[in-house]
């Protein structure tokens, strides 16, 4: 079965992307089209851009940016579950994005975001357009959740209300299809 990463995208303390994450993945395992790895920015502690060359070259010198990049190259396709911050996304992911370029192309990703009203709908609107300059394939399914922490129960877990996990398996359904059509773009490069 074709890889999923589920990225988890803060890494702040505290952070509601965690048990979020974590959710999304148990529901693409249930979906069962996927093998599925829940991918934790915070593991990774990337600090701000470090590497002298430009990751186009793949030429990377730290220890640091070679894992990150085993990583996301054996990945099929993505999820990435991000706050919005400030009408937008959270550096900890654009960093993260930064760091690399071939392993992000010809690959699906999709979008389960956080926050108040908006369900952080404005942040995956401004990372689609940082994800195509990559060659990622960005879908239309995707998950908002408004006011995320309605859905976070004693333990600090995330109960999603039935419409709010009603949305995840059309998402994976569709990343699964673009899979397909994409695997023989990446098998070329």
């Amino acid at each position: 079965m074709p890889n999923l990463q589920v990225i988890v995208a803060s890494t702040r303390p505290g952070r509601v992307g965690l048990p979020v994450a974590t959710w999304a993945a148990a529901a693409a395992v249930e979906h069962g089209v996927f093998d599925v790895e829940l991918i934790d920015l915070a593991d990774y502690a990337l600090p701000l851009m470090d590497e002298p060359n430009h990751p186009r070259l793949r030429q990377y010198t730290h220890e640091h940016t070679l894992r990150w990049s085993e990583t996301v190259d054996r990945a099929d396709a993505f999820v990435i579950v991000h706050p919005e911050y400030n009408y937008s996304f959270n550096a900890a992911i654009k960093n993260a994005i930064d760091y690399l370029h071939q392993e992000w192309a010809d690959k699906p990703v999709g979008f389960v975001s956080y926050g108040g009203v908006s369900g952080g709908l404005r942040a995956t609107q401004a990372l689609k357009q940082v994800v195509t300059t990559l060659k990622m394939v960005p879908i239309v399914e995707a998950v908002p959740i408004p006011l995320v922490g309605r859905y976070l129960n004693d333990d600090g877990e995330f109960v999603p209300s039935e419409q709010i996990a009603a949305a995840a398996a059309p998402m994976f359904t569709e990343l699964a299809r673009l899979h397909g059509a994409l695997a023989p773009l990446r098998a070329r490069v």
